[in-house]
C-alpha cells in the first residue's frame, strides 16, 4: 500500500480517467471492482445523467469511486451539489480554480483531487489543501496544459515543489509506463486512452477502431488559440489545422469548432468531422478489452518489469 491506495481505500493506485463521451457508469464500476478507482466523467452529461449514472455505479460496484468535474463547464455548480446529495467519496476537479470548492467539499467529508499541468498551480493546489494532484504531461488526450510539458519532465519537477500524494498522467498505458511514473516520483497513475479502448467504455465503437489503429505521430495538439486539445488527425483536424496556419481568430477558429463536436466523433461515431480525443500512447493500445483484463495486465506488467530491473546490475 501507499499513499494513493490509503487514501481512495482501493487495491492497487490506477486511476481512470473521467473523459467525456466514454466514462460511464459500466467504465467506473468496472475499474473499480478490478481494484482500482473508477471515475465518472460529467463533462459529457447534464446534471439528471449525471444522478442516473451516480445511482448505476453505485449498484453495480461496492467499491469506492467518484466523479470527475471541469470547473469551466456550465453546470459545474450543480454537479457539486450533485455529489454532495448522493454522497459521492472522491472527486477529482479539472480545467479550472480549485479555490472555489475545495474547501466545501472536504467539509463534507469527500475525497478532493485537482488536476494540473504545472508547478505553479501543484502549489497552487496544496496551499488550497486538496487531498492530491494528478500532474498531466502534454502526451496526454484532450484537453491539455499550454506549456506542452511532457510527463517525464513534469512528475519530477512538481514531486520536489510539493508533499502531497501525486498521480502522474499523460502517456501512461502500460506497467512498464506506470513503473516509470512511479519512479519519477509519483505515487498512482491516471490513465484515459486505454481504457477509451474498453469494452465498457462508452465511446463508439468507429471510435474505438480508430484508436486502437493509431500508430506514432497520428494524434496532435490543436486549436491553441482557443485551449489546446489533442486529437487524432482526420478531416477535422485537417481544417482547423490549416486555418490555424493561416492564422484564423479565435472567433473563426470557435466557429469551425461549433457545439457538439466532439460528442460527433467520439459518442456519435463520426471519424471524419468529429473531435477524436485520445493520447499520444495510443499508438500502444491495440486490442479491445475488458477493463478488468486491462487493470490485471498493467499490474502484471509492472511487477515483471519491477521484479526485473531489481535484477539488472549499473
Amino acid at each position: 500500500m501507499n499513499r494513493i491506495t490509503q487514501l481512495f481505500n482501493i487495491k492497487y493506485p490506477i486511476i481512470q480517467a473521467g473523459m467525456i463521451w466514454s466514462s460511464g457508469w459500466e467504465l467506473a464500476s468496472a475499474v473499480s471492482n478490478a481494484g482500482g478507482l473508477g471515475l465518472i466523467g460529467s463533462g459529457s452529461m447534464d446534471p439528471q445523467i449525471l444522478c442516473e449514472h451516480i445511482c448505476k455505479c453505485r449498484a453495480a460496484t461496492d467499491k469506492p469511486f467518484g466523479v470527475n468535474i471541469p470547473l469551466i463547464f456550465s453546470y459545474a455548480d450543480d454537479f457539486i451539489k450533485i455529489v454532495i446529495e448522493e454522497k459521492v467519496p472522491i472527486v477529482f476537479t479539472s480545467a479550472g480554480n480549485p479555490g472555489k470548492y475545495t474547501a466545501f467539499l472536504k467539509e463534507q467529508g469527500i475525497k478532493v483531487v485537482h488536476v494540473i499541468a504545472n508547478v505553479k498551480f501543484a502549489v497552487k493546489c496544496e496551499q488550497l489543501g486538496v487531498d492530491a494532484i494528478v500532474a498531466e504531461g502534454f502526451e496526454a488526450g484532450g484537453h491539455n496544459g499550454r506549456e506542452e510539458t511532457t510527463t517525464m519532465v513534469l512528475i519530477p519537477m512538481i514531486r520536489k515543489a510539493v508533499s502531497i500524494p501525486l498521480i502522474a498522467a499523460g502517456g501512461i498505458a502500460t506497467g512498464r509506463g506506470m513503473l516509470a511514473a512511479m519512479a519519477l516520483g509519483a505515487e498512482g497513475v491516471q490513465i484515459g486512452s486505454r481504457f477509451v479502448a474498453s469494452e465498457e467504455s462508452s465511446a463508439h465503437p468507429a471510435f474505438k477502431q480508430k484508436v486502437i489503429e493509431a500508430k506514432d505521430g497520428d494524434t496532435q495538439l490543436s486549436l491553441k488559440r482557443i485551449m489546446p486539445v489533442r486529437i487524432i488527425k482526420n478531416k477535422f483536424f485537417t481544417e482547423a489545422d490549416k486555418m490555424e496556419t493561416q492564422g484564423a481568430t479565435t472567433e473563426q477558429l470557435s466557429a469551425l469548432l461549433g457545439h457538439g463536436r466532439s460528442r460527433k466523433g467520439m459518442f456519435e461515431g463520426d471519424v471524419d468531422d468529429g473531435e477524436l480525443e485520445i493520447g499520444q500512447v495510443s499508438g500502444l493500445i491495440n486490442e479491445i478489452k475488458p477493463a478488468a483484463k486491462i487493470v490485471e495486465e498493467i499490474m502484471d506488467e509492472y511487477c515483471k518489469a519491477k521484479e526485473a530491473l531489481n535484477h539488472q546490475s549499473i
